[in-house]
């Protein structure tokens, strides 16, 4: 292990410059240095929604709407808001003057490279032997890399501005002569630096030969940041979002009910992620695992606190519930089929195919002798597609649907005798029902499965009754 930190920024956070400057670059976590960390910066809040589309509402951006009619001129018309947008942005920063012009500069050669290059492709989609769909992964990278090189580039240029002496390291691979693989990428782009006297500012995207989207779609800056943390050998990670990683979401049990969580280990940030709660990725938190590096989660607009501590190795002290989680918009899809028993794993074999067909998201599972459960983070259409596919591959099976709710009980060691009762009883009390629920014997997590409409209120029963009946200070387990 070096010395140095590797620390992420959220868009949130980004576009408010002078909170990321006096909060995070002038307050390091662990040194009396400016130096010695490296920063990977998000695209401000807001627009990679507008290049590709809407994270949550599915509403389209510039790559959904070239994506959809190639012929139509809707998506020259999105880029130009984007443009807009973040010429917007360059005036809130930079004010009028010389920095102004030299921001828009660099961002009009991004927007109109990638605007020729979309009119390039649109003319030869348009002969027979050039398929649009083989384009369009480059397509959705090319997009989104303009956003994180917008950010890195006006963030390098602000804190120079300030007296700071950061550099701007450009991942993208923006007309780059050859592909590269991400390592070679990150390794060429930090082989000459003094982390001692250099502060990096990167871009949150970066290209390679194989491509990050295709694997980790919107995931991907954080499986960035943390493959510079793994090939730097960084002591430490450093996430800075716009909130605590807390006992439960503020705005559901109340602003001073909620707790930040202070200490916690991976394997309860996969159980956040499978609830669409990332702390981090999945797949960004394995690396960072399986090489003993500690990730921090900071709240950008309360730099004195030290944010939650995220190791590998961790346990709390005393079994206890620290986060209460969950997620709506979920599709329970039931299979059910008298000759299913003794025959489970050709029914579910084919179950998980059609799925990963329809590219649905499990969430959790529930099985017995004769039915099959799957609960589906997905939209309605694709439920039906899924429907109408196991229909014709059972046709003597019963199949329904029913849209529900999962909170989720989470802790690094729930082994609390009696527990499950006591969340159950809790939920009782509220008359909510529980349609099912499971405890695994990995003793990290208990599901409940109910109506959707009882969500918040179930957050807010169970978070009184597992958590807030501890007095437990400023954080669960201060760092």
């Amino acid at each position: 292990m070096k010395n140095h930190s590797v620390e992420k920024i959220g868009g949130t956070s980004m576009s408010d410059y002078a909170a990321v400057r006096d909060n995070i670059i002038k307050k390091p976590v662990q040194a009396d240095t400016l130096y010695q960390r490296i920063f990977v910066v998000s695209a401000y809040s807001g627009v990679t929604d507008k290049l590709l589309e809407h994270k949550k509402t599915g509403e389209p951006g510039v790559y959904s709407l070239f994506a959809d009619s190639i012929e139509d001129e809707g998506w020259q018309l999105a880029l130009q808001a984007v443009k807009t947008e973040m010429y917007n942005i360059n005036i809130l920063l930079f004010g009028s003057g010389q920095l102004l012009e030299k921001a828009n500069q660099f961002l009009d050669e991004r927007i109109e490279d990638a605007r020729h290059v979309l009119l390039n492709l649109q003319k030869l989609c348009q002969h027979g032997h050039f398929a649009l769909e083989t384009q369009l992964a480059t397509v959705r990278e090319m997009l989104s890399s303009i956003g994180e090189a917008h950010s890195a580039w006006n963030t390098t240029t602000l804190l120079q501005r300030d007296g700071i002496n950061a550099c701007y390291i450009d991942l993208t691979g923006w007309q780059a002569e050859k592909h590269v693989s991400l390592d070679q990428r990150i390794e060429t782009a930090f082989s000459q630096l003094d982390l001692n006297k250099q502060l990096p500012i990167v871009t949150g995207y970066a290209h390679s030969e194989s491509g990050l989207m295709s694997s980790f779609d919107r995931g991907y800056s954080e499986m960035i940041f943390s493959r510079i943390a793994v090939l730097t050998e960084a002591k430490e990670t450093v996430i800075h979002k716009e909130f605590h990683l807390s006992s439960a979401d503020p705005k559901l049990v109340g602003e001073f009910n909620a707790v930040p969580i202070g200490r916690t280990n991976y394997d309860v940030a996969d159980q956040l992620a499978n609830m669409g709660m990332e702390a981090i990725h999945p797949k960004a938190a394995k690396g960072l695992r399986y090489n003993g590096i500690p990730l921090r989660v900071k709240n950008t607009f309360e730099p004195e606190h030290a944010g939650t501590l995220i190791t590998g190795d961790y346990v709390s002290e005393k079994p206890c519930v620290e986060i209460i989680a969950g997620c709506t918009g979920v599709y329970a899809l039931m299979l059910h089929d008298q000759d299913m028993t003794g025959y489970f794993d050709e029914y579910d074999n084919q179950f998980l195919s059609l799925i990963r067909r329809f590219k649905a998201y499990i969430v959790s599972k529930d099985v017995n002798a004769n039915t099959i459960t799957h609960y589906l983070r997905t939209n309605l259409k694709t439920i039906k597609r899924i429907r109408c596919a196991l229909q014709e591959a059972f046709p003597e099976a019963e199949i329904d649907q029913q849209k529900v709710a999962i909170i989720s009980a989470i802790g690094s060691d729930i082994k609390v005798s009696g527990i499950l009762a006591k969340a159950v009883s809790a939920l009782a009390e509220q008359n909510i029902s529980v349609l099912a629920m499971h405890q695994s014997i990995r003793q990290v997590d208990m599901q409940f499965i109910i109506n959707e409409d009882e969500y918040t209120s179930a957050i807010q029963c169970l978070h009184r009754r597992l958590v807030e009946v501890h007095d437990h200070g400023s954080a669960i387990c201060v760092a």
